[in-house]
């Protein structure tokens, strides 16, 4: 059975693989035969080689409340409530994605969001009305524009975890603290296909608020803090590699100085960029060259690369609007994302997806 009836297979997939990725769920619901082919994994490759593939920038954003008083002023909130914000940096599209199922007040806070393939990943943080520490995964399928409820991360309460994504199949957690707020060093693997967990030998160190990122085939943990050092982060990294299924022997001075390493991600041209006070950095062999200056309006910031490029988004100050910028990782030019006032609060993470 063709595609399409009366045409032929491929010119069929050419039409399906130009279908902008908001109308996924509508073209999928069509036939079972379109909604299996939009699903595979050569639906998106071949939608990538062929120029027609989208790029989005999903975070966990807090929304913008307006002071009443009629100044027109923004508001802080004390208990600001995060939301699921998708920004196509290319288009300058913003849009707000499905609440996460049980979620009415919002998503938990300080949760890690990732994408596998076409999925979107969310797991763990605190429950924002309790504040308990969540267990709970939940993935959201862009074909079907539907959310389900994964397999619970086992081993007990775990917050402020690495987590990094291999962008294909599986999602690598790392470290993070229990409910006694001490450091771990267990690490697991959650493949999304096949909603199971599995466990992976532990790191050599326990970290917590460590940094995880997905680069060169292995798992790097990044930085951190064990429980006596307490908010004194480290400079030291280790990686898991997936073909040898161990860990290779800590770096001790994979940062060239001891801080928050929350913005180092994989640039797609074999490198790892990071932003680093007022500037972006790439590893070259051992050390960290500066390649430009950040913008001065977003000192403060979230940030992931793609395909050459890096999505920056963050504020000069704490309680300002939001500014988002994409660099490009070939000539180190900055420009400007519009950002609407609704998605211009505090971000507390995100990741890109190639869709």
């Amino acid at each position: 059975m063709d595609l399409i009836p009366g045409l032929p297979h491929d010119i069929g997939l050419e039409c399906l693989i130009r279908v902008p990725y908001d109308h996924f769920s509508s073209v999928s619901s069509v036939c079972r035969k379109w909604k299996a082919e939009m699903e595979l994994p050569e639906f998106r490759r071949h939608r990538k080689f062929s120029g027609a593939s989208q790029s989005l920038f999903v975070m966990a954003q807090s929304r913008v409340d307006r002071d009443q008083s009629g100044t027109g002023a923004r508001k802080s909130s004390v208990n600001p409530v995060y939301q699921l914000t998708i920004c196509e940096p290319e288009t300058g599209k913003w849009s707000e994605l499905l609440p996460v199922p049980g979620y009415s007040n919002g998503l938990p806070v300080f949760c890690r969001v990732t994408s596998v393939g076409s999925n979107l990943v969310v797991m763990g943080g605190l429950d924002p009305v309790t504040w308990e520490v969540s267990n709970a995964v939940f993935v959201y399928n862009f074909v079907s524009a539907t959310w389900k409820r994964g397999a619970d991360m086992p081993g007990g309460p775990r917050s402020f975890f690495a987590c990094a994504s291999d962008l294909d199949r599986t999602v690598y957690i790392a470290g993070g603290h229990d409910k006694e707020k001490n450091a771990l060093r267990s690490a697991m693997a959650y493949d999304v296909a096949n909603d199971e967990w599995v466990q992976l030998p532990d790191m050599a160190m326990d970290r917590d608020e460590c940094k995880g990122v997905f680069h060169g085939g292995k798992f790097h943990v990044i930085g951190g803090y064990n429980t006596e050092m307490q908010g004194q982060f480290g400079t030291s990294a280790e990686a898991f590699g997936i073909a040898t299924w161990k860990w290779d022997l800590v770096n001790d001075d994979f940062l060239d100085t001891a801080t928050c390493s929350s913005i180092c991600s994989d640039g797609g041209d074999g490198r790892l960029y990071m932003c680093r006070a007022n500037e972006v950095v790439v590893l070259q062999g051992t050390t960290w060259k500066i390649v430009t200056e950040l913008p001065a309006d977003v000192q403060s910031r979230t940030t992931d690369t793609w395909q050459g490029r890096m999505f920056v988004m963050g504020c000069r100050r704490f309680g300002e609007a939001h500014k988002a910028y994409v660099l490009d990782l070939k000539n180190y030019k900055w420009t400007n994302v519009e950002v609407p006032e609704y998605y211009s609060g505090p971000i507390q993470s995100g990741c890109w997806l190639d869709l």
